[in-house]
C-alpha cells in the first residue's frame, strides 16, 4: 500500500488539481462521505457546489453558505473560491437533496459539483439498496469510501444493510467482513459499482486507518487488485480525520 494519504492533500492526491479541469465528483459508500465532501470541495480552485442527491445532516454544511432550492442567477453568481453548499430544503435535523438533472446543470455553469449520492445511517460500510445511489449523468468520478474499523469485525454489527452485504460477499451476515469479502462488495456492479457511468473511474477511499487496523487495509489492496489490477485505494490515518477539517 502507498503511503497513507493527508485529508489536507486529498484533492492533490487525486489529481484534482491540475490546471484546466472540472470535476463532478459523486460520493458513495460507507464512514466518511461528508468529510470527503468537505475536504475536496474546500481545497479545490474555482467555483464549487457541494450538495446532495439523498438527504444529509443539516448541521452538516461545515459553515458554509446555504443556498436552498437557488435560482438559476444564483448559480452563476457563485465566487470561485468559496464553495457553497446546496440542498432543496431544511426539515430539521435533515437536508433535503436535490434532483440528480440539476446537478447536471449546475456542471455546465460552474468548475466543480460535488454531490453526496447515497446514505449509510453512519456505518462504515454498505451496500446499495435498489434506489441506491442516485448519480448524476455526468460524473467524472466516482469516491467510494468505507470506514478501515468494519474489516475484521461481524457485518450485522458494523454495515448497513447487511443482508445486501452478505450476499454480495457471499457469507452470512453473522460472519466477519474479511479484506477478501469487502473487496467482492467494493467492486461489484451490484455493489459500489453500482450506477457508475462507463466513462467515469471510481476511487476506493478507506478511512479510519489506524495501526490497529492497517495490515487489514494492506490486505484489502491485495484482494482489490487480484480482481481488478486497475483499481486505485487511498488510505487516510485516522488522526487527519480528527483536527477538526471536518466529522
Amino acid at each position: 500500500m502507498e503511503t497513507m494519504i493527508p485529508l489536507s492533500n486529498i484533492a492533490s492526491s487525486l489529481g484534482l488539481l491540475e490546471e484546466n479541469t472540472r470535476h463532478h465528483i459523486a460520493f458513495v459508500g460507507g464512514g466518511g462521505k461528508t468529510t470527503l465532501l468537505h475536504a475536496i470541495g474546500r481545497q479545490l480552485e474555482g467555483k464549487t457546489i457541494l450538495t446532495s442527491t439523498t438527504k444529509m445532516g443539516s448541521d452538516q454544511h461545515e459553515g458554509l453558505e446555504i443556498l436552498l432550492n437557488p435560482e438559476l442567477e444564483e448559480i452563476y453568481n457563485i465566487k470561485a473560491g468559496l464553495p457553497v453548499m446546496i440542498w432543496k430544503e431544511t426539515q430539521s435535523p435533515k437536508a433535503i437533496g436535490v434532483d440528480k438533472k440539476l446537478c447536471d446543470k449546475w456542471f455546465t455553469i460552474v468548475d466543480h459539483v460535488l454531490v453526496e449520492a447515497d446514505g449509510s445511517r453512519k456505518r462504515p460500510f454498505k451496500a446499495p439498496a435498489g434506489h441506491e445511489p442516485v448519480i448524476p449523468d455526468s460524473i467524472t468520478l466516482m469516491i467510494s469510501t468505507i470506514g478501515a474499523d468494519a474489516l475484521g469485525r461481524v457485518i450485522a454489527d458494523q454495515c448497513h444493510r447487511p443482508l445486501r452485504v452478505a450476499a454480495l460477499a457471499e457469507c452470512e451476515p453473522y460472519q466477519r467482513l474479511t479484506p477478501i469479502r469487502a473487496a467482492k462488495v467494493l467492486l461489484s456492479e451490484r455493489g459500489n459499482r453500482k450506477e457508475l457511468p462507463d466513462e467515469s473511474n471510481m476511487q476506493i477511499i478507506v478511512t479510519k486507518v489506524t495501526n490497529e487496523n492497517v495490515a487489514f487495509v494492506k490486505e484489502l489492496e491485495e484482494h482489490l487488485h487480484s480482481i481488478d489490477p486497475n483499481q486505485k485505494l487511498l488510505a487516510i490515518p485516522f488522526e487527519e480525520e480528527n483536527r477538526g477539517e471536518s466529522r
